[in-house]
């Protein structure tokens, strides 16, 4: 089983990196299936309906979230009706939508799970994502081998004491919301395949993603500012996965792919943005 993971997209220069890179990326690796962090698509933090539906479109299979999860208005209020959108698996029994599931892919299934870190998240309260993990992953092996989860952790601790609990009861555990590309993928002893962060899809000429200017002025004045695209160097990261039939990974790879400098054109262009045009959309 070869799964490709995409990096945390951010803002619509995600989205157009997303677009150029994608299916390229499809001829090289023939992956049989594709998943992707979409937790900052929509105006840099949040995912929006339209966005989504884009990004499925695109070839996504499956697209992730994290503490943005329901910043966006018009995805929480349908999250129950989009099976291909995940979010934290760890929340409260209340919060809509679901956080794992399993998807058929060429004729077998593979589970996908989104958990939230505790550490450094002031909006959003998750509860521990390690005393669920051996219920969670049971249940979801039960029919599959091939078991990926999507850690969202901010803490590289928290990361790392994770990996070590779920080495041996899952294919993969893939770092994502530093939006920063770690070099420390590897494959554990029990033949988990972990990165602290597969990075981001998006600027990467940007902090995280988004207009460095805004960000300065955010830290100097304290007032958040989320709403300026970044669009220098556009590519996509993430990381490729190759399974074996017992689910044990063989090999985990980086990935990143720079996409061409769009025309001003084109960063205008509600379809590079999936039609729903920053925080306008679905913003609460």
């Amino acid at each position: 089983m070869r799964i490709l993971y995409i990096a945390e997209i951010v803002g619509k220069a995600g989205i157009y990196a997303l677009k150029k890179c994608l299916p390229e990326l499809k001829k090289q690796k023939k992956p049989d299936f594709t998943i992707a962090c979409a937790d900052g698509a929509t105006g840099g933090n949040g995912l929006g309906r339209n966005h989504a539906a884009y990004i499925h479109k695109l070839g996504v299979n499956v697209i992730t979230t994290g503490e943005c999860c329901f910043f966006k208005k018009d995805l929480t209020e349908n999250i129950e009706k989009t099976s291909y959108v995940l979010r934290p698996n760890n929340l409260n029994i209340e919060a809509p939508g679901t956080g794992a599931r399993n998807y058929r892919c060429e004729g077998k299934k593979v589970a996908v799970a989104v958990l939230l870190g505790q550490s450094g998240f002031g909006r959003m309260h998750a509860n521990s994502p390690f005393s669920g993990l051996p219920a969670l992953l049971e249940r979801l092996r039960l029919e599959t081998p091939f078991a990926i989860i999507d850690f969202h952790a901010q803490a590289t601790g928290e990361k790392q004491t994770f990996f070590a609990m779920a080495d041996g009861s899952c294919s993969a555990v893939i770092g994502s919301h530093t939006r920063v590309q770690t070099a420390d993928e590897r494959v554990l002893g029990g033949g988990t395949a972990v990165i602290t962060d597969a990075g981001r899809t998006g600027s990467s000429e940007s902090v995280g993603g988004c207009e460095t200017e805004s960000r300065i002025r955010e830290y100097i004045s304290g007032i958040p500012d989320w709403t300026k695209d970044a669009w220098e160097k556009p590519a996509l990261q993430g990381v490729f996965l190759e399974l074996a039939e017992n689910g044990r990974a063989l090999s985990i790879e980086r990935i990143a792919a720079a996409a061409p400098q769009p025309k001003a054109a084109e960063t205008a262009n509600d379809e590079a943005g999936g039609g729903s045009g920053g925080r306008g959309s679905g913003d609460d």
